[in-house]
């Protein structure tokens, strides 16, 4: 008998898969979305010099928790967008292949492709109140005292100036300084510009999305194919599964880099002083490669690969492990 397309399960290993996986990488993803933000200044100056520069100065500055800032959003909507992304996958190749277990190559990028599409509705929002929170502690004008003073950074958060030396504990010019929020971030998108406020840069998030997806979701599928399976099952066993995961997810990253690095660009609301504001996507590219070169499309690209590596090794292991199913008693499709 054909196996049926079962919905619940699915939708409760894909949320484990996300929660899971997130609470792990969050740290590298807000080094990566700083890395990604930063442009050189006109003597060459940047506040970031590497990957481990942005973790010691963020972790330095603004404690551990700070490495955590907008997790909280983060962790909300994974859920919902990681489970859209694995049982959307899963949903297009059930009905794509009818009752062939193999699909063509072709037909299954455009099932991984459908994911990415479907996923957008949340992952805009979610990511671009994420970069806000994310990217809250470098959008400011970094002053370089060239007399041999320590490099300070200065920015304001809620109309509150706040004033940071990378040696020292960090201090609130203001004792009733406020914290960036995503709550007040969407509030105020909302009073401004409507609910299409939050879709600021839907259109790079497309393009990284369902290109990921296209090139995720095969790869996985083909390299996961290739392992040892369980005993009294069609499914791999679960290092395998997470070793196909670190692989597709690393691969399909660092082809979409370039597209991350402008979603990341346009949907930053809040500029440094000095920095570059971009008209749209086509804007955005030409912009970055005259002023800081094609290098420039892989900012954050090793950072990339650390978060989605690890979180798609994770989220596939987790939602291949059936734990729902186990609870839920229900057979493994």
């Amino acid at each position: 008998m054909e196996p049926q397309f079962t919905l619940l399960p699915k939708v409760i290993n894909g949320s484990i898969a996300g929660v899971v996986g997130v609470t792990c990488v969050f740290p590298i993803d807000l080094v990566k979305t700083r890395l990604q933000n930063q442009q050189i200044g006109k003597d060459g100056q940047r506040l970031y010099k590497n990957m481990l520069d942005c973790a010691i100065k963020t972790c330095r500055n603004e404690g551990f928790f700070g490495m955590y800032r907008g997790s909280g959003v983060n962790l909300l909507l994974i859920t919902p967008e990681k489970t859209i992304k694995l049982v959307g996958n899963d949903f297009f190749k059930y009905y794509l292949g009818g009752n062939t277990k193999k699909l063509p190559l072709h037909l299954e990028m455009l099932a991984g492709a459908g994911a990415g599409l479907c996923q957008v509705s949340i992952t805009t929002p979610m990511e671009l109140l994420k970069i806000q929170l994310q990217d809250a502690g470098r959008t400011a004008t970094v002053q370089t005292v060239k007399s041999g003073a320590q490099p300070r950074t200065e920015f304001r958060l809620a109309g509150f100036l706040i004033t940071r030396d990378y040696s020292v504990t960090p201090v609130a010019a203001n004792s009733g300084a406020m914290r960036l929020s995503a709550t007040d971030v969407a509030l105020q998108l909302l009073r401004d510009k409507g609910l299409f406020g939050l879709y600021r840069g839907c259109g790079a998030t497309l393009l990284r999305d369902v290109t990921f997806s296209a090139i995720y979701f095969p790869l996985f599928a083909n390299i996961n194919a290739r392992g040892k399976r369980r005993k009294d099952s069609s499914q791999a066993v679960f290092y395998h599964s997470f070793i196909s995961g670190c692989i597709a997810g690393s691969v399909a990253s660092v082809s979409v880099n370039p597209f991350d690095v402008v979603k990341t660009r346009l949907q930053l609301l809040k500029k440094a002083q000095g920095e570059q504001s971009y008209a749209g996507i086509l804007d955005c590219f030409r912009k970055i490669f005259q002023q800081e070169g094609p290098t420039a499309f892989f900012k954050g690209a090793g950072c990339r690969i650390l978060v989605i590596a690890p979180l798609f090794g994770i989220a596939q292991t987790v939602y291949y492990l059936g734990v729902a199913e186990f609870v839920l008693g229900t057979k493994q499709m």
